[in-house]
């Protein structure tokens, strides 16, 4: 055993979140701590290290036990570069070495034994901490979690919120914890990094507990799962997965048993009516006590419903929904990809896929005609009508309702009807009266979806729907998806929602390739696979130029003068690098809205989503004074 929890309670604000948790974590064990939004994973952390106290209940640790703790909020030091950050994980290495390197200044005049022996001490301590590997270590998982070489000397305190966690998870995977604390570690990777980590933790030596939304990653990288449910701890062998049916089995087994004894229990207690004041007085009485004595089952209780994300009948659009024919996509004369061919059929799903920067929140911007392309045809069939689901959820009104952000998508229908609607996503008596400003990431994503398929429109571009969902939400989205009708265009890097709903895969790699493939994400990552490692991808790749014919073209025929075009140049790549930055930070904002004590906290709501919309405000100002600068250059 590493450590136990013994019967554990937490509350807040009279709230119960833990009702009696007790599990506890061995040697070797991967664990995966599962379980709805706000159902008190965050919280067994922080019990776990000391950050907050449980109101009762025991924590058991093995001495000297050492936890290494992912915050979802990571911050450092100014003047530490991120090489230097990532280090700092080996302080005990460094004054080792530090030691040692004050000796050898001492052993130049002392060569006493005494010196001698203490140096020779220092020098095994040093091979024993792996002194001689440690910055290697240090520089593998750097580039593992995506900090390539050239960012290295940049000043950690400068990062975006989602780098900072990266470093972060790079000082504790460095860190040489007993047992590492993950929550949600995915959150802000890409998906080269993503995988790169799946194998770093299949291969690691110690334990772990992970608590991740990413179902996919789950079923990689852990062989225990315990699922926190109604404020109590149930745990399962083996990967998510195998979770999901040992968890419905075990709920037969438990209705069985506790239909079996509700039968035993009316039996008994017909059988004491009866004979009572009889013959059998005496057996009547023993039964009776019987059942007073009787140890009774609960009742299995039924799932805590993810929503019904229903959606309604759309109109049929033609068999040819969306081509593109060599689509080059970007900004002013910076290409992100070119040569994207798409053919999409009525009916079909393309999941979109690549590392952050790539292009994909470009290409659907394009798509949607909000960014003009850069060379290319986009081809749009005949009766297709669009909806735009945006991560940064920036469609919602704040100044509205839940009821009446509904009722702008149709302002005549009957509120009775939208309450009814409403509700497949959750939200159930007063809470349609609550304004968006109040509502969690989770609330605001239901709330944008809800809009989206109550507007019955026939071709859904989603980016990334499943961001601010927990796992039940996710599932029952996936299950109106699948139903759906109509066509879809999405980007996720949910591998498991891909699996289930995507027919055709659209990659952005990261040299500035596009690589597309018919089938589902497990189908194309292990078609890609076997192709890189037999080099016939890698003959394919096609890195795109650095300007289009049409932005060549059109710098040859401008009236700009020289100096004026260096200064529109300049202006749009400091907008290209502020923009991905904003979109960082925002969506660091909409995760921490989304955490349990922040949404409990209407103040800390207020601040954080007043915050979210000034961000949003900036960013569409820089996006529209970056597409007048294009158009100026041309």
């Amino acid at each position: 055993m590493l450590f136990r929890l013994n019967d554990i309670t937490k509350s807040y604000g009279g709230n119960e979140i833990l009702r009696g948790v007790s599990f506890q974590v061995n040697v070797n064990e991967k664990v995966g701590l599962v379980g709805r939004n706000g159902a008190g994973k965050t919280t067994v952390f922080r019990i776990l290290t000391g950050k907050e106290s449980a109101d009762s209940g025991d924590v058991i640790k093995v001495n000297g036990l050492k936890l290494g703790l992912l915050d979802q909020h990571v911050d450092f030091d100014s003047g530490d570069t991120v090489h230097t950050a990532a280090l700092s994980a080996f302080k005990e290495i460094h004054d080792i070495e530090a030691e040692m390197r004050r000796l050898e200044h001492q052993m130049a005049t002392d060569y006493s034994d005494e010196i001698l022996n203490k140096y020779a001490d220092l020098q095994s301590a040093f091979e024993l901490a792996d002194g001689f590997t440690y910055a290697a270590r240090a520089e593998a998982i750097l580039q593992g979690i995506g900090f390539e070489r050239e960012m290295w000397d940049h000043d950690a305190s400068t990062l975006s919120g989602g780098q900072k966690n990266r470093l972060g998870m790079v000082r504790m995977l460095l860190s040489g914890a007993d047992v590492l604390l993950l929550d949600e570690p995915t959150n802000h990777l890409d998906v080269n990094a993503v995988e790169w980590l799946e194998e770093f933790l299949k291969t690691y030596d110690k334990s772990y507990v992970v608590i991740s939304h990413d179902r996919y990653f789950l079923d990689r990288t852990t062989n225990r799962v315990i699922e926190i449910d109604r404020g109590q701890a149930v745990t399962y062998k083996g990967n998510y997965s195998d979770y999901l049916v040992e968890r419905e089995l075990r709920r037969e087994q438990q209705q069985r048993e506790y239909d079996n004894q509700q039968s035993l229990i009316n039996k008994t207690e017909e059988f004491i009516r009866r004979n009572l004041e009889g013959q059998k007085t005496k057996q009547a009485k023993s039964r009776r006590n019987m059942l007073e004595r009787m140890d009774r089952l609960e009742a299995v209780q039924a799932e805590k419903h993810g929503g019904s994300f229903k959606l309604k009948n759309v109109e049929r659009t033609g068999n040819n929904v969306l081509m593109t024919e060599d689509l080059a996509i970007g900004y002013g004369s910076k290409v992100l990809a070119d040569g994207i061919n798409i053919s999409l059929h009525r009916g079909g799903t393309l999941g979109v896929i690549g590392g952050n920067g790539t292009g994909k929140t470009t290409l659907l911007k394009t798509l949607l005609g909000e960014i003009r392309e850069l060379d290319g045809k986009i081809l749009w069939g005949t009766k297709v009508n669009i909806g735009y689901y945006s991560q940064t959820l920036d469609d919602l009104y704040d100044g509205n309702t839940v009821l009446l952000e509904l009722k702008r998508v149709d302002p005549k229908v009957e509120t009775v009807v939208l309450r009814s609607f409403l509700a497949r996503f959750l939200f159930f008596g007063e809470d349609v009266d609550k304004p968006v400003t109040a509502l969690s990431g989770g609330e605001k994503g239901r709330l944008a979806l809800a809009k989206l398929i109550y507007s019955q429109k026939n071709v859904l571009i989603l980016d990334e729907p499943t961001n601010h969902l927990d796992i039940p939400a996710r599932e029952a989205l996936e299950s109106a998806l699948d139903e759906y009708p109509g066509t879809i265009v999405t980007v996720s890097h949910d591998r498991f929602f891909l699996d289930r709903i995507a027919s055709q895969i659209l990659s952005f790699e990261t040299d500035g390739s596009v690589l597309d493939y018919s089938g589902n994400y497990t189908e194309f990552h292990d078609w890609r696979e076997a192709r890189l490692k037999s080099g016939e991808l890698q003959r394919e790749i096609k890195k795109p130029s650095e300007e289009t014919p049409k932005a060549s073209e059109a710098n040859g025929n401008s009236t700009l003068s020289k100096n004026q075009r260096l200064q529109l140049e300049k202006r749009i790549a400091e907008i290209e690098t502020q923009i991905p930055e904003l979109e960082q930070k925002a969506a660091d904002l909409t995760s921490r809205m989304s955490q349990p004590e922040i949404a409990a906290d209407f103040g800390k709501l207020s601040n954080l989503t007043e915050s979210n919309d000034e961000l949003q405000k900036t960013i569409q100002k820089l996006y529209a004074e970056w597409e007048s600068a294009a158009e100026e250059l041309g």
